[in-house]
């Protein structure tokens, strides 16, 4: 027994734990309606065991149950938004009314975001769907339910990209087509969802643009009656309104017409005929004097002929919703809004079906049987549904259907309901029980007389059967007696002439202005009361005996200013073309993306001219406001304080203004978009003043706008303009060098397309923000970032002359006329830097000079350099040095007790700096000026021979053609007779190709240059400081990435020596490296060897070292890349480059600026034997350390 027992609680445990986890792995489903009140009815109808809490939006609660789906139990969760949960709005300043022009807005980005007051909504999604795997979407089956459903999908999605989605389609919200639709669960629509987007875009665009263009101008031109007003635009409220307008000044303009007509009347036993005038009336009173005169000399009436027929009255179609709101606002005295929210309230309580329906035809599959039998218990109707359900229902079809929802119908009888949701509740069943009955019978009899030839006719109704007019009191269809006659019958009726006036039409009702609006295609059956109550509550109509509509003062202007213009903005005709292409597209048959560009093209133009002619609704206004309008600019707007626009944004294609700082110490240029993209260009402070020109760049293009520059006094040549005209956009490569400003914040890439991002995010990543706020050389220019690789290069030597259609920015494009910073900066003639230098020097003699010694050193990085004190046993320990305070990125190294050396310049200090340019030191602000060269912090002059600051763009590339020395500043190297011409080819690389020239060396119209060790052409300086090398020539740097110096006397004699030493190969390089066309060029020392691969696997480039020493004319291998180069270094005629690696490392970090001493130290004693380049031991070599 105990036994038993036992195995019976394991069992019942294991049956426990299975449950469980039945349980633990139950599906989880969230659903989510339109509103909250059909989320409860749905709940409500899938169980009746519904647990309820709350969400973080205390509106909008969540109900839990349990419900079989997909062949399984799951737990279902129900929630609901409250319409729409995102919309469009634009990005950045564009949201503000007075920071962008508004026509602008036509092409502003815009982003689609949570609406504000429902972010509690799209929390409590972001929460539930965190724990569900399954979406069921809810909301209404119309265009715009489609899109809050879609608005659903995409928060939760970014939540739980991988959740399936399914949209439950239904047309009333009862227990069996809520199964239905769970049974027949399909997906969402996205075409429809796409007319969406694309009407609200559009909406947004043109009701912003022209909203703030009418309220912003007329504000300013008739401040005493519209300095309040928000004088909005819409593409469909304008031709609402202009029904209005247009009805009304038909009925001003009637001129009314007199006319006459002849009355017979036929009186017998008390009944009285009246016959008509078959000319029915004419306006001219003789004519019709003498017809009455025949008539009265002749007055004898002889019947003609008299005809009977059956007549019919045809019961209504069924009920679609501009029905409802027409009938409903004529016969129910409702207007069209409140009838739609009772309506959408009666839907919610499940009383009625959708009430948002285009559709009068009844489908088969609906059982109208059924429906009718609810009314049967009513006392008013219950009797006539008894009447119909024994007829059988028959209902009169319409043509229309939106394959959505069928016509308006009752759901289930209610007799709980009073005020104005029983009106409405009466008139839809009345309407269902009439358009299910049988037409009204009658007999008509129409009889024809003859007064001395002249015609008269008389109609006569008798009603047989009434049928659905029982039910339907609001049809008339009233009986007339007529007396019965017989043809050839004669009597003598009463003849008289009558005199009449023509009158004009009415006044539009709203049951007529929605029949107009849906004839001419204005909004939808959804939207249709929402237009009318914009117009009235905008006071641009109001109503005259509540009933109907006048247009206001407003209203009649702005429609009479924009019809002065010539553009039907009051006409239908624009809007009507959307709401067709609309349908296209959720047919399929129109791209939503071509659409919308179609149209937005569309009033773009319009508003152009609107801007351009805008003193024609001041004057159309003046007249209905009876003001004097006030005196503003002939066209557009005026807004103050109004960004100007420079160009546009290189990253989102948004407009890029020029803006003033906080604190108002100086301008800069943002895009409209930020804080979406945060591209921006900073100026120096050797700019004073910048304005925007309206002149564009004839090289950059319409786009981008010249500005207006004013240079701080001194910083630039007391002979060169302090003021002049100058473009930003890429065209003038020395005016970005000065400024400091990154190519990438001007000019798009080549690669990268703007596009528009019109109805899309900006893509934050994607923007970029210049950080050259001041003078820095942290983002100096590139070749191939400056120049796209389709673009020539203007090079120096036989190449220096393009072809004068060439596009060569370089010069700024000199040849089209238009002026480059170089041309505003320099003398007429060839320019020169050193004689900038000692026009400034001879102007101030002491400019150059500062005793200042306590100045902070500076790295390439333009970061303070930290002191350190080398460590290491050897020569140099215990001596301290700068190294880069931004852990090491620029490689930058100085020996501290060199910052005060006057035998050699240092290779970066800012005391330097001061000494040696006096006026031109970084204190000025200026990042790269035409007359001197910036390294980090320091500046020096330049010699003649080099030119601008920006020639090292254009030099021959040295990778090939050169051959360099090692020294402990540095690699120096000499060129070889041949010069090189240099082009970019179709992937941004150089082809080099050598030419015939013949010239030597360091001759100045040669293109012989120096290399350092980055590969790049060094720049001849002289050296101002006073000392015993004042006056003496040497190279550096031309970018600052390495520490290569070299007097200039010395580089001569390697030359020379290198001339009779030189050889020249024809190796290939790899695909990695950058292209040559290498020669057979006397005296390039350079060559690379497949044979021997450096740290990055390409071929070992073979150099020759130059310095004076026990090493001098000795080959050697090093990196072949220019930039980011390896560590790697080896002896041409050892057998190995483990023997040499040793010996390299040194070299190598002081070469890039480490810390390591000089590499004579190690090279100069033969002796010594090699060191470990990873624990500076001897005896062995980094590839075989036992510390690796």
């Amino acid at each position: 027994m105990f036994l038993i027992l036992k195995y019976l609680r394991r069992s019942v445990g294991a049956f426990s734990r299975f449950s469980s986890n039945i349980s633990a792995t139950k599906m989880k489903v969230l659903n989510v309606a339109e509103k909250n009140d059909a989320a409860k009815t749905l709940a409500g109808f899938m169980s009746s065991n519904i647990k309820r809490r709350e969400g973080f939006s205390k509106f909008n609660k969540i109900y839990e149950f349990e419900y079989m789906l997909f062949g399984q139990k799951c737990d279902m969760i129900m929630t609901s938004v409250s319409g729409h949960l995102l919309g469009l709005e634009f990005v950045g300043s564009y949201r503000h009314w007075r920071s962008c022009n508004p026509l602008s807005l036509f092409d502003a980005p815009v982003v689609k975001q949570c609406i504000p007051g429902y972010e509690d909504i799209k929390r409590t999604l972001e929460r539930e769907i965190r724990k569900c795997s399954v979406l069921i979407i809810w909301t209404d089956c119309d265009r715009e339910g489609e899109s809050i459903g879609f608005e659903v999908i995409e928060v939760c999605k970014a939540v739980k990209p991988s959740i399936k989605i399914y949209r439950a389609k239904f047309s009333e919200i009862t227990s069996q087509s809520v199964k239905r639709a769970l049974q027949n669960l399909a997906q969402p629509d996205k075409r429809t969802n796409d007319a969406v987007v694309v009407r609200q875009e559009l909406d947004l665009r043109i009701g912003a643009a022209f909203t703030r263009f009418q309220t912003l101008r007329l504000r300013q031109v008739f401040p005493q009656n519209l300095s309040d007003s928000l004088v909005s635009y819409g593409s469909c409220q304008f031709p609402t309104l202009g029904f209005v307008v247009e009805r009304y000044k038909a009925i001003e303009s009637f001129i009314p017409e007199s006319f006459w007509k002849i009355k017979v009347i036929h009186e017998k036993n008390d009944l009285c005929v009246d016959f008509s005038w078959k000319r029915v009336r004419l306006f001219d009173q003789l004519a019709c004097q003498c017809f009455y005169d025949l008539c009265i000399e002749n007055p004898v009436a002889t019947v003609v002929s008299v005809n009977s027929k059956p007549k019919s009255r045809w019961r209504p179609l069924p009920l679609d919703t501009v029905e409802l709101e027409k009938v409903g606002s004529r016969k129910l005295k409702i207007n069209a809004k409140e009838i739609m929210r009772i309506a959408e309230k009666l839907y919610t309580q499940g009383f009625i079906s959708y009430p948002r329906t285009e559709t009068n035809i009844f489908p088969k599959e609906i059982n109208l049987s059924n429906l009718i039998g609810m009314q049967t218990a009513d006392p008013a109707w219950g009797e006539f549904a008894g009447r119909v359900l024994q007829d059988g229902p028959n209902p009169r079809n319409g043509t229309k259907s939106d394959k959505a929802h069928p016509p308006i119908h009752p759901i289930k009888y209610t007799s709980g309901l009073s005020g104005a949701e029983q009106k409405v509740y009466e008139f839809v069943v009345r309407r269902f029980l009439a358009c299910c009955s049988k037409d009204a019978q009658g007999q008509e009899t129409i009889v024809e007389i003859n007064i001395a030839d002249e015609l008269f006719v008389a109609n006569g109704l008798m009603i047989t059967a009434r049928n659905y007019l029982d039910v339907y009191p609001y049809d008339k269809w009233s009986a007339k007696e007529i007396h019965v006659y017989e043809v050839g019958e004669q009597f003598r009726p009463n003849i008289e002439m009558a005199d009449g006036t023509t009158s004009p039409p009415k006044l539009l009702t709203e049951a007529d202005l929605i029949a107009l609006m849906e004839k001419h295609g204005i909004g939808t059956d959804a939207t249709h009361a929402d237009h009318i109550e914009t117009i009235k509550s905008r006071l641009y109509v109001g109503l005259e005996n509540e009933k109907f509509f006048v247009p206001g003062h407003l209203g009649m202007g702005l429609v009479e200013g924009y019809d002065s213009m010539g553009f039907p903005m009051s006409k239908p005709n624009l809007r009507a073309e959307l709401e067709a292409d609309l349908v296209k597209i959720c047919e399929g048959r129109k791209n939503p993306e071509i659409v919308l560009k179609e149209q937005i093209l569309k009033y773009k133009e319009v508003f152009e001219v609107a801007l351009q002619q805008a003193a024609k609704i001041d004057e159309a206004l003046a007249i209905y406001l009876q003001e004097q309008p006030c005196q503003v600019e002939t066209s557009g707007i005026v807004i103050a304080d109004l960004p100007s626009v420079v160009y546009k944004c290189p990253a989102c294609g948004s407009d890029m203004v020029l803006r003033t700082k906080r604190d108002g110490s100086g301008k800069f240029i943002s895009c409209m978009s930020y804080p979406q993209c945060k591209t921006a260009v900073w100026f120096p402070s050797i700019v004073e003043a910048v304005d925007v020109s309206n002149e564009t760049c004839a090289q950059c293009g319409p786009n981008y706008h010249k500005l207006k520059f004013k240079f701080r006094r001194g910083a630039l040549p007391s002979y060169s303009v302090p003021e002049d005209t100058l473009c930003i956009g890429g065209c003038d490569r020395d005016l970005l060098e000065i400024l400091s400003i990154n190519i990438a914040n001007v000019r798009p890439s080549a690669s990268s397309s703007l596009g528009n991002t019109q109805s899309s995010a900006i893509n934050s990543s994607a923007s970029s923000v210049n950080s050259a706020r001041g003078p820095s050389s942290n983002n100096t220019l590139t070749d191939n970032a400056l120049f796209p690789a389709s673009d020539n290069i203007h090079l120096p030597g036989n190449a220096r002359n393009p072809p004068q259609n060439a596009r060569g920015r370089g010069r700024g494009g000199q040849d089209r006329g238009q002026r480059s910073i170089k041309d505003i900066f320099q003398r007429p003639g060839t320019f020169s830097e050193t004689s900038v230098s000692n026009a400034r020097a001879n102007a101030n003699p002491d400019s150059f000079i500062d005793q200042t010694s306590d100045a902070t050193v500076m790295c390439n990085c333009n970061q303070a350099a930290i002191q350190l004190t080398v460590r290491k046993d050897g020569p140099n320990k215990g001596r301290p040095f700068y190294k880069c305070g931004n852990q090491s990125q620029c490689n930058f190294f100085q020996w501290a007790d060199s910052a005060s050396s006057a035998s050699s310049p240092p290779q970066n200090s800012t005391e330097w700096n001061r000494r040696q340019t006096g006026a031109f030191s970084s204190d000025s602000g200026l990042g790269r000026s035409a007359n001197t060269s910036s390294f980090g912090q320091t500046q020096f002059h330049r010699n003649p021979s080099h030119g601008m600051a920006s020639d090292r763009f254009n030099s021959v590339p040295s990778n090939d053609s050169f051959s360099g020395t090692s020294s402990s500043s540095g690699t120096s190297g000499s060129v070889g007779p041949s010069s090189v011409n240099s082009t970019f080819n179709s992937f941004g690389r150089f082809a080099m190709q050598s030419n015939n020239d013949t010239s030597t060396p360091f001759n100045e119209s040669a293109d012989n240059a120096i290399v350092c060790s980055c590969n790049e052409n060094a720049l001849l300086l002289t050296v101002r400081k006073e000392g015993p090398n004042k006056g003496r020539q040497f190279y550096k740097c031309g970018r600052s990435t390495c520490n290569f110096f070299q007097w200039a006397e010395e580089s001569t004699n390697n030359v020379q020596e290198n001339l009779q030493n030189s050889f020249s190969t024809h190796n290939n390089v790899n695909a990695w490296q950058p292209q040559h066309q290498t020669g057979s060029v006397p005296g390039a020392a350079n060559s690379y060897d497949n044979d021997v691969r450096c740290r990055c696997g390409g071929p070992g480039k073979r150099l020759m070292v130059q310095k004076e020493g026990p090493n001098k004319g000795r080959p050697f291998y090093t990196c072949p890349k220019s930039v980011d180069k390896c560590q790697f270094f080896m002896w041409a005629d050892e057998g190995s480059s483990d023997s040499a690696s040793g010996s390299s490392s040194n070299w190598g970090r002081n070469n890039r600026g480490g810390r390591g001493g000089s590499s004579s130290s190690n090279s100069s004693d033969g002796k010594k034997k090699r060191k470990c380049g990873n624990c500076h031991e001897e005896g062995h070599t980094k590839r075989s350390c036992p510390n690796n």
